[in-house]
């Protein structure tokens, strides 16, 4: 996974797999979200790929069609779709969160 762009079956593939390689992937595709699901998965005492897998989960389960438009546009846009992908299902675990 090094620095090639991950596509959705890939960071599906990454999060049901060790934190360790989910956190060298987002070294290198994306330091800042490395960070940022870092400190959201420790607040919940939970690894990131923990957290990723909740967050896919969620967005898989509870997205609306607005939601998924707004995540497709994202992907398509992005130099690397998977960091995409990941961002805005992890923006919407934490949406779905604050808002219950």
């Amino acid at each position: 996974m090094s620095g090639a762009p991950v596509h959705l079956g890939d960071l599906l593939a990454l999060s049901r797999q060790s934190s360790a390689e989910l956190s060298a992937w987002l070294n290198t595709a994306d330091a800042d979200l490395k960070a940022r699901l870092e400190a959201e998965a420790q607040t919940r005492r939970e690894s990131v790929a923990e957290f990723v897998r909740i967050a896919v989960a969620d967005f898989l389960a509870l997205a609306d069609e607005e939601a998924w438009a707004s995540l497709l546009s994202s992907m398509r846009d992005a130099a690397d779709p998977g960091a995409a992908c990941l961002a805005r299902m992890a923006a919407f675990r934490l949406t779905m969160e604050r808002s219950t």
